[in-house]
Order: structure tokens, then C-alpha cells, then sequence
């Protein structure tokens, strides 16, 4: 009976502690899996230098580029000086207006001046355009010397003389460049369209240039671009400033401008190009007028000079006399005379005028504009 009794007992505590087991496992939970650490990022190795140690600033490295090349500054024309254009001028002339000269010398040289000689001279005079009352004057000086004096004189000395007077060596020739009061002098250069014109006043600027004057031009002909670029260019080669508007713009208010910038740099000479358009006179005198009210509100208009082609003859004399009632002209230009055998215009217009032949044109080159001179003039004409 005991023996069961402890069979009993162990069975029961076995059966507990088998109970007691499977309850504490139910209540425990696996963790879950831990994930291994991330690698530390590598650490960059201290340069700094040590305390104390002098540190040179970074040098920037250059900015490599396209190369641009600076454009190269204009080289500069050089004018001829007043000389060497009179050496030009004497041989120029002489190679186009001999003719005239050889004829009448050739007349005077006859053994009789009977009334025949005397019409042909008259007739070459005529036709080198000296005009009808400067012809009737020479020739009746030379009558008086060369026959009714005795004929003692020489044919070549008394022509030379005669029309020496004729062309006038006593004329003020001298151009009005200069101003006064620290203002510039003003040019107003006038003509008709295709007279030389523009190019005269390209050329004038090189004559002042070549004289160490400070000169600007205006471009007061806004009627024509091609004159308008014409002058910028003539400009350009001896670095003289050239004021100009957009084409069609007032020629009064560029005029204005370009007299204003010679006061305000001081320049010497302001050159101002006009518009050659002959309408009728009532256009050109309201035009012409006002460009010239307008400058001298700023400074004087100091010299009118009239530029006239000397192969147009009559024509030339019908502009002149028409611009000679618009502006008070103070000087004649011819151009082309070095192309026309009538040479006589000088004198022609002249008369009609009353005022000097101040500058002659003969040629296409830039510097082939040269002071007329009275006496170079006549020597070319007798060769």
C-alpha cells in the first residue's frame, strides 16, 4: 500500500512539471535576426599642415579660350604738302592747256597781223571759253602793243603779261580757314551733283591736315547715302571726324551738330558738305539759307566756296550764277581741269562772279587738288 502511494506521488509531480514546461515555452518569442553592421565610410586622410605652417594661397587655373585677335588700328594717309601739288599743278596744266597757248603764240609770231590773224585769235580765245568781253579786252591790249607800239616787243613776254593781268594776279586767293574768339572757321562748299562736290571736300581736308589743322567734317548732304559714305571714307584715311545723320535727315541739323563738335573740341576747321540739288532757285535759296542760319548761330560761315566741273563750259557759268544769288560765294573751285582744253573758264567765271578761282582739280588722285595760282597757271598755258 506504500509502494503505490509513492508510485502515485511521482507520477503527479512529473505530470506537473511537464504542465509547468510547456506554458514558459509558449510565452518566450524568438528575436529576430540582427542585421550586421554598415561598413564605416572611409575617413579621408587629414592634409591640413601642421600648426604654425605658412600656406600658399590656390593658384586659379587660366580659362582657356578662342583667341580673339584686336583688329589692327588704321594706318593713317599722309597728305602731300602745298608744294609738291603746285609742281603738279604747272605740269598737269601744262599737258592740257598748251594748246591754247601754242596757238596764240604761233599767231602773234607771223611776220603781218593783218585783220584775218586778229579774228583767229579772237576765234581761240572763244573757243577756250575766255568769254566774249575778256577776248575783246586782251586783244586790243596786244593790237596796241605788238603793232601800234612799233612791234619792238617780244610775241611770248607781252602775251604772258596780257593774260597774266587777265586772269588776275592781285585776286585774294588765300582760303578763309580760321575762325576767331577760340571758334573754328567754317567751309561751306556748294555745287550741283556730279560737280566734284563731295570728293572736293575729302580732298580740302587733306590740304588742312597736311598744314597740322584739326579739321571736322559734315555730312550735310543726307539726300545721298553714296555721299554720305563718300565723305566718312575720305574721313577715315586721315583720321578726321566726319558728323553725319540718317539718310533724308534735316542737312540744317547736321550741319548744326558738326559745327557744334568743332567748338567743343576746338578743331580748326569745320567743312561742311551740302546738298548739290538745283530744283529751281526758290528751293535751293530756302535750303541753303537755313543751313546757313543754323551754323552761325555758332560760329561764322568764314568761306562759300563753289565747286564747278570745267568741262561743262556754259552750264557751269548758268550754276554759278545761280548759287552766286543764293549765297554770298567767296571762292571758286574748278574741278576736271586738267580734262578740258578750255582753260579760258578761269577767267570767265571769274568776271561773272567777281570773286577768285581759290583752288583747281586735275586729276582722280586724293591729293590732286592744288591752290590756283595765277602765274603757274598762265606759264602752262604757253607751254
Amino acid at each position: 500500500m506504500g509502494d503505490w502511494l509513492y508510485l502515485i506521488i511521482a507520477i503527479a509531480v512529473l505530470a506537473v512539471a511537464l504542465v509547468v514546461g510547456l506554458v514558459v515555452g509558449r510565452g518566450r518569442r524568438t528575436p529576430p535576426p540582427v542585421a550586421p553592421p554598415a561598413p564605416a565610410a572611409p575617413t579621408a586622410p587629414d592634409l591640413s599642415p601642421p600648426a604654425g605652417t605658412d600656406v600658399a594661397e590656390p593658384v586659379a587655373e587660366p580659362v582657356v579660350g578662342p583667341v580673339v585677335e584686336e583688329p589692327a588700328a588704321p594706318v593713317l594717309e599722309k597728305p602731300e604738302g602745298t608744294a609738291s601739288r603746285l609742281v603738279r599743278l604747272r605740269q598737269r596744266l601744262a599737258g592740257s592747256q598748251s594748246g591754247l597757248g601754242r596757238g596764240l603764240l604761233a599767231l602773234l609770231s607771223r611776220d603781218r597781223l593783218d585783220e584775218d590773224t586778229w579774228e583767229s585769235i579772237e576765234d581761240t580765245l572763244l573757243t577756250a571759253d575766255v568769254g566774249v568781253t575778256p577776248t575783246q579786252e586782251l586783244v586790243d591790249r596786244l593790237r596796241t602793243r605788238l603793232r601800234v607800239e612799233g612791234g619792238s616787243e617780244e610775241p611770248r613776254a607781252v602775251l604772258r603779261e596780257e593774260l597774266l593781268a587777265l586772269v588776275g594776279p592781285d585776286m585774294d586767293r588765300r582760303l578763309q580757314v580760321s575762325g576767331s574768339d577760340g571758334r573754328p572757321g567754317v567751309v561751306l562748299v556748294v555745287g550741283v551733283n556730279g560737280s566734284g562736290k563731295t570728293t572736293t571736300v575729302g580732298k580740302l581736308s587733306r590740304i588742312l591736315v597736311a598744314e597740322d589743322r584739326s579739321v571736322v567734317l559734315g555730312a550735310a548732304d543726307t539726300f545721298r547715302a553714296a555721299a554720305v559714305e563718300q565723305l566718312a571714307t575720305w574721313g577715315e584715311r586721315v583720321g578726321v571726324d566726319v558728323v553725319r545723320g540718317a539718310e533724308g535727315t534735316d542737312p540744317a541739323s547736321v550741319a548744326f551738330e558738326a559745327v557744334k563738335e568743332g567748338v567743343d573740341t576746338q578743331a580748326d576747321t569745320v567743312i561742311v558738305d551740302t546738298a548739290g540739288r538745283l530744283q529751281n532757285k526758290a528751293g535751293l535759296m530756302d535750303e541753303l539759307g537755313k543751313v546757313k542760319r543754323v551754323i552761325e548761330k555758332q560760329a561764322p560761315v568764314t568761306e562759300v566756296l563753289l565747286v564747278l566741273d570745267a568741262t561743262t563750259g556754259q552750264n557751269g557759268l548758268i550754276q554759278a550764277r545761280v548759287f552766286s544769288e543764293v549765297v554770298d560765294v567767296t571762292g571758286i573751285v574748278l574741278t576736271k581741269l586738267d580734262g578740258s582744253a578750255k582753260g579760258g573758264i578761269v577767267v570767265q567765271v571769274q568776271r561773272e562772279l567777281g570773286v577768285p578761282v581759290k583752288l583747281v582739280g586735275l586729276g582722280e588722285g586724293a591729293d590732286d587738288l592744288a591752290p590756283f595760282d595765277a602765274g603757274a597757271f598762265v606759264d602752262a598755258l604757253l607751254g
